[in-house]
């Protein structure tokens, strides 16, 4: 049984792989057919064989209570970007030397995993609103609502009680709703939040394979979770993630994940599937409720 798993684990990080290595080459593709300087497009590249050695190094460990703490990993994480130099009033990137890191889209994948593995424990709720809360005052609207939704839908699915389902889902959604609410004085960027319109400029079959390729890797989590029920909550709230990340661009101007021009949704997307992985692994027993 635990080769079986073993080898479910492998195998799911190996068509994870093959997927988001298409969405991030077409990306990188469409964006030199666009005149995109090189080292932007190639960046993601970068960060996709960077995000694939950290993802399988995490699939090689066993969670245990990894899954409870990282919750407030991305808490704290997510509290630096404030200490950050802002723009235009905006704090949500970390510069690394000449990198700029979207915190948000780095933390939020694992912490999607790890907050449905973790549910039951009631302690796991309060660095995710604390994060929520964070994403109000950067303010991230996209990221806000990303992680209201697979809030509720872990709430939903995995918190006994309609009280305090009801009460958690209405206060992610409250959150959520004010980060919306916020003004967002950053103007887009062609090849980061405006990628399909680049590829439909180009080609309507480029245009619908990057919309295939996209929608391929946001939903894999879920798909390849199915054959292990205890791990099959965390597919689905990474998915969840992703796929609220792929359709958050039709509402303003929000980064589209991994085909379009940004390291943190690559590095991100490539950590949540690393800890699913090692859920699936270990087995995939939750955490005993607290």
């Amino acid at each position: 049984m635990a080769d079986t798993r073993a080898r479910g684990g492998g195998g799911a990080l190996l068509i994870f792989a093959v997927s988001s290595l298409a969405a991030v080459s077409l990306g990188t593709f469409i964006s030199a057919s666009s005149d995109v300087p090189t080292g932007s497009w190639l960046r993601n590249l970068v960060a996709w064989g960077v995000g694939l050695l950290l993802a399988v190094g995490l699939a090689m460990t066993t969670p245990g209570r990894r899954v409870v703490i990282m919750p407030w990993i991305g808490a704290a994480a997510l509290l630096m970007t404030l200490f950050n130099p802002d723009q235009d009033g905006v704090h949500r990137w970390i510069d690394i030397g000449p990198l700029h890191i979207n915190v948000a889209m780095v933390v939020l994948p694992a912490t999607a995993v790890a907050l449905a593995s973790a549910a039951p424990r009631w302690t796991a709720w309060l660095p995710a609103f604390l994060m929520l809360g964070l994403l109000v005052l950067q303010p991230d609207a996209s990221q806000a609502a990303a992680l209201a939704g697979v809030m509720a839908w872990i709430a939903i699915t995995r918190v006994s009680g309609m009280t305090t389902r009801t009460g958690l889902i209405a206060g992610a959604v409250l959150l959520a709703a004010i980060a919306c609410g916020r003004p967002d004085p950053l103007l887009p960027v062609p090849e980061v939040e405006g990628i399909v319109g680049l590829a439909f400029g180009l080609s309507p079959w480029l245009g619908g394979l990057a919309l295939v390729t996209l929608a391929t890797v946001a939903a894999l989590p879920a798909a390849l979770t199915l054959p292990v029920p205890g791990t099959r909550l965390a597919g689905q709230a990474l998915s969840l993630c992703l796929v609220l990340w792929a359709l958050a661009p039709l509402f303003g101007a929000f980064p589209v994940p991994l085909v379009g021009i940004g390291m943190s949704p690559i590095l991100g997307a490539w950590l949540g599937m690393g800890l699913l992985c090692a859920r699936m692994r270990s087995g995939a027993a939750s955490p005993a409720p607290r």
